[in-house]
């Protein structure tokens, strides 16, 4: 999915917001480096590899590779602090594996971007709701068909705090389908509030999958500037959960069995899947 003009705000105000949370000197410089290069922006590409790459003009004007490290961690610990209880409550739904996919789509709230930034009241507030909260889109039964006939999963992570919703739901498939080989992956490096390697093996999510990385530092999956090795296990992948919005934007072209998690955060997103935003999807883009 080529990038919009309606994207090009949340990209600035990508760069501002961390400049200022990082207490960047010489911000005019760092600036300067971002309009220069959207200057020339070829807007074939997608949206989530532009954020890749003014990130990483971010991270070397700050001389920090990680700048959301700590607010990672904050989300990872007050999520795992409540696995137990999420547990519980998947496992006394009538249909606990749905009930599972939609903590994973709520848990994608979880979203530091400046177009919609959620505080953690307002993250809260949607798991409260959780038995109010429908799916627009719902191919859960195509999805469970599929996971039964399946030799290989391969599902690509998100966010901090998110990971541990997507650890239950890896979970839960793993109960169902014990045969089953999983690979979950991260991105390569760190990019905004996106989960690393560090925050898989933090949430223990090796107990169910192999953890991979896929070797870039964009937003989502852009499968040109990916490793081999994450390549590799891609193409041979039978299923392939891609959870958020960047791996949606990065992957919604692609001829691939492919199932799409997300909350549907802006616009952009909401008319080209043609839902409303907010919506709550599972669905499988035929291939």
């Amino acid at each position: 999915m080529k990038i919009r003009d309606y994207c090009l705000p949340c990209l600035v105000n990508q760069v501002v917001k961390v400049a200022h949370m990082s207490h960047a000197q010489n911000k005019e410089e760092l600036y300067h480096q971002v309009f220069d290069y959207l200057s020339s922006l070829d807007f074939e590409l997608t949206n989530p590899e532009i954020i890749g790459q003014t990130f990483q003009m971010l991270k070397k004007h700050i001389h920090n590779d990680d700048p959301y490290k700590e607010i990672r961690r904050y989300y990872n610990d007050l999520f795992l602090q409540q696995q137990d209880y999420f547990r519980d409550l998947i496992e006394k739904a009538d249909d606990s594996f749905e009930m599972a996919i939609r903590y994973a789509i709520i848990g994608n709230i979880i979203d530091f971007s400046p177009m919609h930034n959620h505080d953690i009241n307002d993250v809260m507030k949607y798991f409260k709701n959780i038995k109010n909260q429908r799916l627009t889109l719902n191919d859960i039964e195509k999805l469970k068909n599929d996971l039964k006939n399946a030799k290989t999963l391969l599902y690509l992570g998100d966010n901090c705090g998110e990971i541990c919703l997507d650890y239950l739901l890896i979970e839960k498939i793993k109960q169902m389908y014990p045969d089953l080989m999983i690979y979950f992956a991260t991105r390569g490096e760190a990019v905004v509030n996106d989960s690393i390697l560090e925050d898989a093996y933090y949430v223990h999510m090796d107990r169910y999958a192999t953890i991979i990385d896929n070797g870039d530092y964009s937003l989502g999956t852009i499968l040109h500037r990916v490793s081999p090795k994450f390549l590799d296990i891609y193409h041979q992948a039978d299923v392939i959960i891609a959870k958020g919005q960047a791996n949606y934007e990065s992957l919604s072209e692609e001829v691939k069995n492919i199932y799409f998690l997300l909350m549907v955060k802006c616009h952009v997103i909401a008319d080209d899947i043609g839902v409303d935003e907010k919506s709550l999807v599972c669905f499988h883009r035929e291939e």
